[in-house]
């Protein structure tokens, strides 16, 4: 005996979606990065409770990552991640920035990190703080 599918919805709270959408691990952090201003629907600010819309567009900032994504279909229950990527659909321009952003990054990160001074150079840093 097969189960009546559930009609799709017609509207979905930001807060909601972004969790299904896979962009926050729970809906609390969905809600406190909406209430920080680092998501904006449609060029503007949102509340949590704001009713999103098949082609709203959503401007995501989590860390250093920027996203520009427009709503394809709306949906309140989180599943694969393979299903949550066909919520949504990221612009062009995103994608190149991002890709910008990466690559700006692997450059810097081209020095190499950031070691901790060995005994000599300790011993270094210690001659030349004693001879002021």
């Amino acid at each position: 005996m097969s189960k009546p599918s559930e009609p799709a919805t017609t509207d979905t709270r930001a807060d909601v979606w972004l969790w299904a959408a896979r962009f926050f691990k729970t809906r609390s952090l969905a809600k406190q990065a909406i209430d920080g201003g680092r998501i904006d629907v449609n060029g503007v600010g949102c509340k949590p409770a704001k009713t999103l819309h098949a082609g709203d567009r959503l401007k995501i900032s989590r860390g250093e990552e920027r996203l520009e994504v427009e709503v394809l279909v709306l949906s309140d229950r989180r599943g694969p991640a393979s299903a949550a990527q066909a919520l949504y659909r990221e612009t062009e321009a995103s994608c190149v920035a991002r890709e910008a952003a990466r690559e700006q990054k692997r450059l810097v990160g081209a020095n190499g990190p950031v070691k901790r001074p060995d005994k000599q150079a300790r011993r270094e840093l210690r001659r030349l703080k004693d001879t002021r």
